[in-house]
């Protein structure tokens, strides 16, 4: 048996959360609302002075979120991702490890370590300004067969792809280590810019595939429907998740076709990691043999529980109830 049945390779970034009016990006913010935009350092520290201490710090980055949800339920995982020399870094991998995951296969640096921004408007979606700060200088020469050994299943970052070397040696390692792959697309900006590259990685294989609507649209540059855009992506021979926010999702795989119900909640808080939950909903009933809608029924709790409150960290007390759960749907 492998000693960890899911790795997550992504950037580990700690989440800054702030409720913010309309008026605050409108002002202070260039760029789409509900985007995410790469910058740099004095940028951040620039937008986090203009909030004044008004903001929550959670540890995020997506794969990271989806391999903690994972971890919380129960899954043995790790974690390959640069952090930075600071307290930010310390306090990033004591989160980790204190939730139960492996934190030896991080890389290290005296960098700071990366920062996410994300602002979070009334109708609880976010709009996210990045520095990555030490995640950055994670370099594809520093990726080896050994920071795959023992591990099941590789869970990719689409964020990885603005380094286009980076993802493509990430992607060939896992392989070459015996593990097979998710890739979550992360954003359509991410979908904008590494669109040949995403395509070539599935006529290689990729045995699950995590898309929004905005980002499966981006991938295909035509509109259709959203079971339509599951079953094309399940064409290319792996499990196509399509997550359509508050209306669930479409899984396909094969010939099968499954729409995924959404667990309704009283009040959106926020949208952040919300995605990202539901992947780790999803990889965990996955890899511990659940059907694909006990899966997706999974996903589905998860992300459900993820807007209700700020930030992609899904508070202690509800995990006895969420482990429950996922008990009753294998």
């Amino acid at each position: 048996m492998s000693s960890f049945e899911l790795i997550g390779i992504g950037n580990p970034i700690m989440d800054l959360l702030a409720h913010v009016p309309e008026s605050f990006l409108t002002s202070h913010v260039a760029g789409e609302k509900g985007g995410m935009v790469l910058v740099d350092h004095p940028d951040i520290e620039s937008l986090v002075a203009k909030l004044g201490t008004d903001y929550a710090v959670t540890p995020g980055g997506s794969a990271a979120n989806a391999v903690l949800g994972a971890t919380k339920l129960g899954l043995h995982t790790t974690f390959l991702g640069k952090i930075g020399g600071d307290v930010t870094a310390r306090d990033y991998r004591a989160n980790f490890t204190a939730a139960g995951g492996d934190g030896s296969r991080f890389k290290h640096t005296a960098a700071p370590n990366g920062r996410c921004l994300s602002m979070v408007t009334p109708d609880g979606q976010r709009t996210m300004r990045t520095c990555l700060g030490a995640a950055m200088t994670l370099s594809p020469e520093e990726i080896t067969v050994a920071d795959f050994a023992g591990a099941r299943h590789a869970h990719i970052e689409g964020y990885l792809m603005f380094n286009p070397a980076l993802a493509e040696k990430v992607a060939a390692t896992a392989r070459a280590a015996g593990c097979t792959i998710s890739l979550e697309l992360s954003s359509f900006e991410v979908v904008n810019v590494a669109r040949d590259w995403i395509l070539a990685q599935l006529q290689q294989g990729v045995h699950v595939v995590f898309a929004n609507e905005d980002e499966v649209r981006a991938l295909f540059q035509k509109d259709a429907s959203y079971d339509a855009y599951a079953r094309k992506l399940a064409g290319y021979g792996g499990i196509a998740c399509v997550k359509i926010g508050k209306d669930g999702a479409w899984v396909a795989k094969g010939s099968e076709l499954h729409r995924i119900a959404p667990v309704k909640v009283d009040r959106v808080v926020d949208t952040t990691g919300a995605g990202d939950a539901w992947a780790g909903g999803f990889l965990y009933g996955h890899l511990r043999g659940y059907s694909l809608t006990g899966a997706g029924a999974l996903g589905s709790a998860l992300g459900a529980e993820c807007v209700q409150h700020l930030g992609p960290a899904i508070p202690d007390l509800h995990w006895p109830r969420l482990r429950a759960l996922a008990q009753s749907l294998k």
